[in-house]
């Protein structure tokens, strides 16, 4: 296997890594291995802001209820806006459509 010579190389071997990771218990390990505790707790935080969004909860709502600026939010309800949304489609697979999907927003 030829080792990828450029940041986005990289991204993409590590896209398939993650795809490739069946076992939760492996895939743990390997986030742990491979982000720092800050970096997961972001990771967590902007799912979590995803979910929240996704329910239909305001934007405002959610960055009073976790002290963070709009900017944060923003591109997270852009994203469950887009058209053939990835992330909107596991949402939706997990908790049904949210409101955010039903409102046609």
């Amino acid at each position: 296997m030829k080792i990828p010579r450029s940041p986005d190389e990289s991204a993409i071997e590590l896209e398939k890594v993650f795809a490739g990771i069946t076992d939760y218990d492996e895939m743990k390990t390997f986030f742990e291995e491979i982000f720092t505790p800050k970096e997961l707790r972001d990771l967590a935080l902007r799912w979590q802001l995803l979910k929240e969004l996704h329910e239909g909860k305001t934007q405002r709502d959610i960055a009073a209820r976790y002290r963070i600026s709009l900017c944060k939010i923003t591109r997270g309800s852009k994203v469950l806006k887009k058209r053939n949304s990835s992330v909107r489609r596991v949402l939706d697979g997990l908790y049904g459509k949210g409101r955010m999907h039903r409102r046609g927003r």
